[in-house]
């Protein structure tokens, strides 16, 4: 009796706890029967919205974990501050309470950062959910897009105000501080180079007063790594084949205002050059003939530059020889001891490659076309890493883009590969300023407007007006470099001259012209270029005290003439050139109508030679000869120098002249001859500011002008200058300053000692 008692109390005491654990809420059936669902507290969201975020069917049963995920569900979406289930009998009841909308997004105190690009960054926009993890998130954003700008003293404060119909301003309060620059930057192990010559191989920079015009002296992440990768590439380069990083720290102040970086290296010991091979599976391929073309021998330091060098020789040799599909792959074989790297380029048959698809990224004003119609490849043709780097070099040689990359890319076929060619255009429009200072005739002007992307076209558009004491010109001409859709050049120009010549000579001259031009490449290398002429020139204001040659010149004229130039063109860039050469040959025949008959001829040529990355030798020559067919030649026809073609002395200032007129009248000459040796260097300024120093020495003479009389002096004596300059690549555009002292000339020369030039791009 007693032990039923006991367990009878005990399921007693069962019933009671289940009893009371049902009350409290914290158990429940498996299954519950919902046979309606209530919402409660929504405005804006309608109740269909709700009902597919909770995934509950009324009238059907549904589990407590079920019914779990549907509250959870409903602070997933983001579209509640405050949610919670009831249940009422079958009913199931959910209030809710919305999450604001944002009105506006207001960002206040940014003056680093425009609101565009900080906004195109958020994701709390107008008529968006307010969230307070939206808010955290781009709190932090804006933060690191400071950052990201140098500024890691910035701080953002959010600021929530409320609007009625639950709508919320969200403003963020930004304080940008200093830019966090670097403040000084250690190189530890470093034995072989200073301080300051490994700075100079890495893009981030201390800080100095001169830096307004770059960001290199603010610290970036991103550009610290590049730093170790342009670290290694130096003395790669220099031949320290163990070069070792072993870590690099940026250190930032407690005010956060600077940083501290410090680069611990590893030198290890230089490698000089041993064995050279090359080394084919092509039967029939003559090694003996490639290897003349590698850049350097045994005993030389080792380079990883030479060896990149010699591996794009190597594959545009072999291209021209008609090895499409080829693979080169330098095997390099170390001697610790000896400190010896022997190198063997070993060239195998590469997998057979066809081009699946040419893709243009970057070019928003530039049309497709004009960049395709410069390519040597299109789609379906063989891969041709060869045509592939010319190609390149056309496109940039447009002068249209600040950046071109072409690069191969894999497709989803393995046997095609698809070109990627990545822009960043520039500004095509360009306003030039160009000048001079004699002393004759005092100060010279030169204003010319060009579009050289016309339209997005490649065409050139050009105005030009030049002014001086001396001369007044106005010019128009258009060109299309692809006429009718083929690779021929054509456009024309117009121009209206004034020439006031009591410089170089006693009369002025005035000039209606109009000129055709047609053009085309006859090779890779070689260009052919037609151009017609005609003109109308009028000689009045003849002063009385002129030469008697110049009293003798007909009065006016008719020109029609047409000229031939074959240029044959081998630099690395027709834009910015520091190796190859240029030859030129034109032919102007006067005859075709008109009343002026001449020949004249001129072959000129350039050569250009880089010593390093930053010095380059630049020497170039010019012989004209001039022939009267039948008639005599008239003075204004003549060559003469001076000016940009012979530094130190005036435009026109080289000449026969007419020794006893008041003005010493210039009366020209039927041949010339002009050189010319510049060599540009660094002068110590940071390679941001983008300043070199120039050195020239130039040397003509102009002679024969075939008139008679003791009054004529006519000599071949080479006139000469030597002069220093300055080029410097300013934010708005190249300027050239020039100073120039003659060292050979003729009394009656006419000299100019400064000379200067500027353009920029609109």
């Amino acid at each position: 009796m007693r032990g039923f008692v006991i367990v009878n109390s005990r399921i007693r005491f069962f019933f009671v706890f289940v009893f009371l654990m049902m009350s409290e809420g914290k158990i429940s059936f498996a299954s519950t029967l919902i046979q309606n669902i209530q919402i409660q507290g929504n405005q804006r969201i309608e109740k269909e919205t709700i009902l597919a975020q909770i995934d509950l069917i009324p009238g059907k049963m549904h589990s407590q974990e079920e019914i779990d995920q549907a509250l959870k569900n409903l602070f997933a979406s983001g579209l509640f501050a405050d949610a919670r289930l009831e249940s009422k009998g079958s009913s199931l009841i959910i209030h809710v309470k919305e999450n604001p909308i944002v009105n506006q997004v207001v960002i206040e105190g940014n003056d680093k950062l425009s609101d565009e690009i900080l906004k195109g960054e958020l994701q709390l926009r107008p008529r968006q959910v307010y969230t307070l993890t939206r808010l955290r998130n781009d709190t932090q954003r804006i933060q690191d897009l400071y950052r990201l700008k140098g500024h890691f003293a910035a701080v953002v404060t959010p600021q929530i105000i409320k609007r009625e119909q639950n709508r919320v301003d969200v403003v963020f309060d930004v304080k940008e501080g200093l830019a966090t620059v670097v403040r000084k930057i250690f190189f530890i192990g470093n034995k072989k180079f200073s301080e300051s010559k490994l700075e100079s191989a890495i893009q981030t920079k201390e800080t100095r007063w001169y830096r307004f015009f770059t960001a290199d002296d603010t610290f970036d992440s991103d550009r610290l790594a590049y730093d170790k990768e342009l670290l290694r590439k130096f003395y790669l380069e220099h031949g320290y084949a163990d070069f070792q990083i072993k870590s690099a720290v940026a250190e930032l102040t407690p005010d956060r205002e600077e940083f501290f970086i410090t680069f611990t290296l590893e030198e290890g010991e230089r490698y000089q050059i041993g064995d050279i091979k090359i080394s084919s599976d092509f039967k029939g391929l003559d090694t003996t003939t490639l290897a003349k073309k590698i850049p350097f021998a045994s005993g030389d330091w080792y380079s990883n530059k030479d060896v990149e060098k010699t591996l794009n020789l190597l594959v545009d040799e072999l291209g021209s020889l008609g090895y499409a599909f080829v693979d080169i792959q330098p095997q390099l074989q170390k001697n610790i001891h000896k400190h010896l790297l022997d190198i063997n380029f070993i060239i195998q048959e590469g997998p057979k490659v066809y081009i699946n698809s040419i893709d243009i990224i970057g070019n928003d004003r530039t049309d497709d076309d004009v960049i395709r119609r410069e390519l040597e490849l299109d789609e379906g043709d063989a891969f041709n890493s060869n045509k592939m780097k010319h190609s390149e070099k056309r496109i940039k040689d447009l002068g249209f883009f600040k950046k071109v990359t072409v690069t191969k890319q894999p497709s989803d076929n393995p046997d095609k590969a698809d070109i990627k060619i990545e822009i960043e255009e520039d500004r095509t429009g360009e306003l030039s300023f160009g000048g001079g200072f004699s002393t004759a005739d005092g100060p010279l002007a030169d204003i010319r407007f060009a579009e050289h992307n016309f339209r997005g076209k490649g065409q050139d558009l050009r105005v030009g007006v030049t002014y001086s004491k001396r001369r007044q010109e106005y010019s128009f001409g258009l060109t299309e470099p692809y006429f009718l859709g083929r690779e021929l050049m054509a456009g024309f120009d117009v121009y209206r001259m004034t020439r006031t010549r009591y410089q170089d000579a006693s009369y002025d001259q005035q000039i209606h012209g109009l000129s055709l031009l047609m053009g085309y490449m006859l090779s890779e290398n070689l260009s052919q270029l037609w151009t017609y002429t005609i003109q109308s020139d009028k000689v009045d204001h003849l002063r009385k005290n002129a030469s008697r040659f110049i009293q003798a010149q007909p009065r006016n004229s008719t020109l029609s003439s047409i000229t031939h130039t074959l240029t044959y063109d081998r630099r690395d860039s027709k834009i910015d050139p520091t190796t190859g050469y240029s030859i030129s040959l034109s032919n102007e025949f006067a005859g075709l109508g008109g009343t002026l008959k001449y020949l004249k001829n001129q072959i000129s040529g350039s050569h250009f030679y880089s010593f390093s990355d930053e010095w380059v030798l630049e020497t170039s020559a010019r012989y004209g000869i001039m022939v009267g067919l039948g008639k005599k030649t008239r003075i204004a026809d003549r060559y003469i120098l001076g000016g940009d073609t012979l530094r130190g002395f005036s435009p026109g200032g080289v000449s026969p002249r007419d020794k006893i007129s008041k003005d010493k009248d210039a009366l020209g000459g039927h041949q010339f001859y002009s050189g010319s040796v510049e060599l540009s260097f660094p002068i110590g300024l940071p390679n941001e500011f983008g300043v070199k120093g120039a050195t020239f020495t130039d040397v003509g003479s102009v002679w024969h002008s075939k008139e008679k009389g003791p009054e004529v002096f006519d000599s071949r004596k080479p006139r000469a200058s030597v002069g220093f300059g300055v080029r410097w690549k300013s934010p708005i555009g190249p300027l050239r300053i020039d100073i120039a002292k003659t060292i050979s000339k003729n009394k009656l020369d006419e000299k100019q000692v400064v000379l200067f030039g500027f353009s920029t791009r609109l």
